[in-house]
């Protein structure tokens, strides 16, 4: 069975190569052709991998404690994520992207996919070049373009872009030979159970799926997989979502470098979590009608009993105001926290969100708003200009203890002066 498109649309997405590892790089040019892994929270597991690293043998994903001998014996450059740096390197390279076409959807951190179809066919490889040569110049960060007419065959043509010299890749003309040659598992929108089913159906490469009854697609998957399917014979299905949607919530917490058991560190932790939401929904024009506050213990610890708890609170007025937040989140805090455990982690989560200013309920209330709004906006501008937390509350504590373990952390701060690198003469 054979499938045939008339599809003209041209999408390409740009992915920025082990984008983590890349950021560190751009500061540290000492670690540039040496292996180099960035962890996660609490220095817990593997989540970006230089191509070094990956010749070792470290898996995305992996705890850091089974590596360990291995980072050891091939020196390998440990580094804990700093999310505030990559997500102000990410918003460059998207910056750079958005010069490029009009129509852009920012997939994640580190991904994004534009409509190149104003683009000829026979100019589009060098116009891939073009964006990955602005990029690294303006930016220094490594990308790779794949270019197809839907959104799932860019992804697999950026796959293969990875491994080509060029970093770009325009799949047309030969994909099926592409696709016979693409594991099922490696497909965007193909999870590890679906990927079960379909090995265990005999499908275990893209060019089967693509060629796999629609009969049997609408039987045995959902909508998704039906889409995936017609994404590969070159069908769009899966439209770019060049608007930013506004979050529906916002939820903000972490694990504690080390547990904790007092109530004013929790204290300082949930104020600490609240001002950051809070920011965020500013950020995004939004306000809240509702918080919820929530605590555990490990629930991997044997020797301790586990403990979970969460209030929701609605609030009377919508708010994005931080002081007002802290005091309801401080309030629901004191009545789930119990005494004698061991808490391994607390968050705040924001929802009921809405445009700021939606609706105003009583006389007073544009009146409370407009006090509010001018302190909050004096606060977002002082912090943004003198790095997060410069003005802060007193219940969110100094030197913390109970904050993140970041024992390799590079310490690169973007918005701050003191972070540039030093060029000695």
């Amino acid at each position: 069975m054979s499938f045939t498109s008339n599809n003209k649309k041209k999408i390409a997405l740009i992915d920025c190569n082990s984008f983590y590892v890349s950021c560190e790089r751009l500061f540290n040019p000492k670690i540039k052709n040496v292996p180099v892994v960035v962890l996660s929270n609490n220095d817990g597991c593997v989540i970006s991998r230089s191509t070094e690293a990956k010749k070792l043998g470290i898996k995305m994903g992996e705890p850091y404690f089974k590596v360990k001998e291995l980072v050891k014996k091939n020196n390998v450059q440990i580094f804990s994520s700093n999310y505030s740096l990559y997500g102000d390197l990410s918003r460059r390279v998207m910056k750079v992207l958005k010069g490029f076409s009009d129509k852009i959807e920012i997939y994640s951190i580190d991904e994004a996919f534009i409509d190149l179809s104003h683009i000829k066919d026979e100019n589009i490889e060098d116009y891939g070049k073009r964006i990955r040569e602005r990029v690294l110049k303006w930016t220094g960060i490594p990308t790779s373009v794949g270019i197809s007419c839907t959104k799932t065959l860019s992804k697999v043509a950026n796959h293969v872009a990875k491994k080509n010299k060029t970093g770009v890749i325009f799949l047309k003309d030969n994909i099926d030979d592409v696709l016979k040659n693409f594991d099922i598992s490696d497909i965007w929108g193909v999870g590890r159970q679906l990927s079960k089913l379909y090995i265990k159906n005999g499908i275990n490469n893209a060019h089967k799926l693509k060629n796999i009854s629609n009969s049997w697609v609408k039987k045995s998957t959902n909508v998704l997989g039906a889409k995936t399917v017609m994404e590969l014979r070159g069908i769009p299905c899966i439209n770019l979502e060049t608007e930013e949607t506004k979050r529906k919530s916002c939820c903000v917490s972490r694990s504690f470098g080390r547990k904790v058991e007092s109530l004013d560190k929790l204290k300082e932790s949930i104020t600490t979590h609240c001002l950051n939401a809070a920011e965020k929904i500013r950020n995004d024009n939004q306000t809240t009608r509702s918080i919820t506050v929530f605590i555990r213990t490990s629930p991997f610890d044997k020797n301790r009993k586990y403990y979970s708890n969460s209030l929701t609170i609605d609030l009377p007025v919508a708010t994005n105001n931080s002081l007002e937040l802290v005091k309801v989140a401080i309030e629901g805090l004191k009545k789930i926290y119990k005494y004698g455990y061991f808490y391994q982690k607390a968050g705040v989560i924001l929802s009921k969100l809405s445009e700021a200013g939606e609706k105003n309920l009583n006389l007073l209330t544009p009146i409370l708003e407009n006090k509010s709004q001018t302190l909050m906006k004096a606060i977002d501008v002082t912090n943004a200009k003198y790095g997060r937390n410069v003005i802060s509350v007193a219940q969110a504590g100094i030197n913390n203890s109970w904050k993140m373990r970041r024992e390799h952390s590079s310490k690169i701060d973007t918005a701050s002066f003191d972070s540039l690198p030093k060029i000695s003469v």
